[in-house]
This record gives C-alpha cells, structure tokens and sequence, in this order.
C-alpha cells in the first residue's frame, strides 16, 4: 500500500497529463508479458515482429522495462507538462535527467545489471541519448500509426473525468479512477503488491495519468517533487476492436454515412478519429457534423487543441430503438 497526502488543499493541486513516456513503458510491459493484458493482444501480435527485427525488445529499451510487477525505473516517466503530449518534449527531459538519478534508481533494480544497463549505469549521458533514440524508433514501429486512437481515448477519458468532479467533486473523482485506489481521511491510498515505496506527505500535489497500455493495473510514482499515478482511461476494452455498425433503419432515415458517424461516436472522437473509423474523408465527416449538430443528435466540445464530439441523449435512443 502506498499513501499519497492529499488532504482537502491538496486537493487543490491534483491535475491529469497525458504522456507519451508513460505510453510507451507500458506499452513494452505489455510486450514483456501480453498474457497478463489481454485487451491489447491484437496490437501486440500486429508490432511484435517489427520491434523484434528492429532488436528493440532486446535493446536498452527493452532492458529496462521489467514484466509486471518489476521495478520501473522513475526516470523513464518524468512527471508530464499537460494535456498536450509532446514525444520530443519529454525525451528533452529524460535526456536531462542527472547522472546520480539515473545511477541511484539503477541500484534499486534487483539482479545483475545486463550489458547495456550496465553501460547506462556507467556513462548516464550517452546511455539516454541511445535510450532516447530507441524510444523514437520504438514510438515510429509500435504507436504512431495508433496514436490518433489512442489519444482520442485519452481525450475522452479527460472530459469525462472533468466532468465527474463537476458532478459529484473530489471524492467522486478519485474514488472512481480503479478499484485498488481510494481516498481516504487526508491521503490518497494506493494498493499495489510488491510496491515498497515511502509513503508522500501532504503538499505535492498529485500528477493523474490516464493510459491504455497500464490497463488492468495502476502505476505510481512517489520519488520526485511531484507524485504521479497513472490508470487505465475507459474505453481500452474497445481499442483495438472495429466500430459498430450502424443499424440499416437508422441509415435509410439519416443517411448511411451519419448512421455510420452516429455509431462511431461511442465515445468522444475527433474529426481525424471518425473519418478513420468510417472510412469517410474529413471534409465529409465535418460536414455531416454540422448537420446532426443542427439536429440536436451531436454535440462539439473542445479539448486541448482538438474538438471532440459527442452523442447527445437523443441519439442513443434512436441508436438503441432502431436496434
């Protein structure tokens, strides 16, 4: 059990980020072990062999990533600036981190030390450089194909968090991100096994995560200025699967390719998402948009740099009765 402080000011200071790092360290954990996420097999049986022929899996990247439920090391996951992920931005911080971080968490790393470990153990800076250009290799190979998907899920997750803390406040939010976390008196306690991590005082604050690739677990860092917990974002069941088809009634009423966006649309998604999902060109799918906006079937909100839209109540009754 870890106990982060989150007394009512503490509370204050609670935000979500989104982090390419920590989609990515998760990502090679559910390589390590694709049994133990069995959501994502589709996508690891799809990248496996492109990681495998590029040796990442057994490269420094590779190496420092432990099945579940292993030590990470921290630094691999700086805590993350915002909901905009940038890869370039946090692999500028991890290629920063200083030499003692690097070597002091390499020593909580149980059993000998493999060849390139070692050699990131022994030349830090030059280790996170190669480190930071496997992780770049690894994102072309495994994720930036996903990442529009990926990060529509983020999104979603985002919005409907921000929403449950309008609706039902602090202790709503917090007790409803993953069954092994709750809030509790004037801390936030976290019931992870073989996890010996000191207890954080209250006055951090407290970095939320939502991930696909952490899905079923949680993760969290206590070391640092600023605690992170990262979860799994609602949706990840769906990731990987083909959206619903629309049913034919509701086509021959709306129109095949609105009946198609109004199915597609089981959770937030963006105007690239859809015209993905659909088949549809952007130009296409922004204007049938507008049109089930005027309807009052659709509504459009804005997240970061993307707008989002959404099925209204009267959609999902006309989605559910021509069912």
């Amino acid at each position: 059990m870890v106990a982060i402080g989150l007394s009512a000011g503490g509370v204050a200071r609670v935000r979500f980020a989104l982090s390419c790092l920590w989609e990515v360290m998760a990502g090679v954990r559910v390589l390590r072990d694709p049994g133990r996420h069995a959501i994502h097999l589709p996508w690891a049986n799809r990248v496996r062999p492109r990681l495998a022929e590029a040796g990442l899996l057994d490269g420094l990247l590779g190496q420092l990533v432990p099945p579940a439920p292993g030590y990470l090391p921290d630094f691999l996951t700086p805590p993350p600036a915002g909901l905009v992920p940038d890869l370039d931005q946090e692999l500028a911080v991890l290629r920063a981190t200083p030499p003692e971080t690097v070597r002091a968490q390499l020593d909580l790393c149980p059993g000998p030390r493999p060849a390139a470990v070692a050699a990131l153990y022994a030349d830090p800076g030059a280790g996170l450089r190669r480190l930071a250009e496997e992780i770049g290799t690894y994102w072309r190979l495994a994720v930036a194909r996903d990442w529009p998907r990926i990060r529509a899920v983020l999104d979603a997750e985002v919005f409907h968090r921000a929403r449950r803390l309008a609706e039902d406040g602090a202790a709503g939010l917090l007790n409803d991100l993953h069954e092994r976390v709750r809030w509790e008196g004037d801390a936030l306690l976290i019931s992870q096994r073989h996890c010996d991590a000191p207890d954080v005082p209250d006055g951090s604050g407290l970095v939320l995560v939502p991930s696909v690739f952490v899905w079923p677990s949680v993760l969290s860092i206590a070391a640092g200025d600023v605690p992170q917990l990262a979860y799994p974002a609602r949706g990840v069941g769906g990731l990987w699967e083909c959206p619903a088809e629309a049913p034919d009634a509701l086509g021959a009423v709306l129109g095949r390719g609105r009946a198609r966006l109004l199915a597609a649309l089981d959770a937030p998604r963006s105007t690239t998402e859809l015209a993905r999902r659909t088949g549809l060109s952007a130009a296409g799918v922004s204007q049938h948009l507008t049109a089930l906006r005027a309807a009052g079937l659709v509504v459009t909100h804005r997240q970061g740099r993307s707008l989002l839209s959404s099925r209204t109540a009267v959609a999902e009754a006309l989605l559910g009765a021509s069912a």
